[in-house]
Formats: structure tokens, C-alpha cells, sequence
């Protein structure tokens, strides 16, 4: 996301968002943050019709956040819409952690099914292939004496 579209969510001023990361630059690392080169920027504004109209013409270039610069962004900004997303961050992270540990044991109970039916998946595997060669060769163009019967 670019610094302005993150200044209107968090409700700050985007000169505001912008001196916050310049403060802490060491808490955006390059695959958390990084500014627009002037020729990438020129290129946005061509292609999107929809970016606001003072930021256009801005002199500086833009910040572009990955995912994890967004909730970082989140930590320093002081703006009570900042802190509401922030808890709103830690709150997903922790949904998403036991949601995953749950998904582990969901995926390890089916690979422990499928070993006690290998021999199901076999037989089903063996009358797909089957059923495969037997399409294949009624498919097959006859040669050799032809009569009209079929």
C-alpha cells in the first residue's frame, strides 16, 4: 500500500506518517518498506486515473508498504485509528497462528487416513488408469481390413 492510502486509514496527515518513518527508519527494513523510484511513480500516475488529486502532483515519492510495514506503520503512528488497528493486527496474528495449528492437525489426521487406506487409493489409482487406456484405445485408429460391419 502507498503512504497516502495509509495516512487516510490511520487517520493521520500523510507529511505525519511520512516524518514517522523517517524517525524510524530502522524499523522498515527493505521488505517492509521502500520508496517509489521517480520513473515507477510517473508510471503509476499514468496507469491509475484514480489516485488522489494533491498527490499527483507531489514532489516527493511516494512509500510503498509490504504487509508487514503496514503493522509496523501501525506500532508508531499515534493516532487513535492507528492503535485500534494495531490491536486489530495482534488480534488477526494470533487468530491466524491457532487457526494454522489447527489446519497442521486437520492435514496430519488426512495423511494418517491415507495411509490406512493405501490400499483403497490404490485400487481406485489402478481403475482410473484403466478406465484411461480403455478410452485410449477405442479412440485409436483402426488399420488393416475394413468391412462395413462394425
Amino acid at each position: 500500500m502507498l503512504d497516502f492510502d495509509l495516512a487516510e486509514l490511520y487517520e493521520v496527515e500523510n507529511r505525519a506518517l511520512k516524518q514517522a518513518v523517517k524517525r524510524n527508519t530502522d524499523r522498515f527494513p527493505i521488505d517492509f518498506m521502500f520508496q517509489l523510484t521517480k520513473n515507477e511513480w510517473k508510471e503509476l500516475i499514468t496507469n491509475c486515473d484514480k489516485l488522489p488529486k494533491g498527490v499527483k502532483f507531489s514532489p516527493a515519492t511516494p512509500f510503498a508498504f509490504t504487509e508487514q510495514g503496514v503493522a509496523m506503520l501501525a506500532s508508531i503512528l499515534r493516532s487513535s485509528k492507528a492503535i485500534e488497528v494495531n490491536i486489530q493486527i495482534v488480534r488477526v496474528f494470533v487468530y491466524l497462528r491457532q487457526y494454522a495449528l489447527t489446519h497442521k492437525d486437520l492435514a496430519d489426521r488426512l495423511a494418517e487416513l491415507e495411509e490406512e487406506f493405501t490400499d483403497v487409493t490404490q485400487a481406485i489409482n489402478y481403475l482410473l488408469q484403466k478406465d484411461q487406456q480403455e478410452k485410449n484405445q477405442k479412440e485409436r485408429k483402426r488399420i488393416g481390413f475394413k468391412t462395413d460391419k462394425k
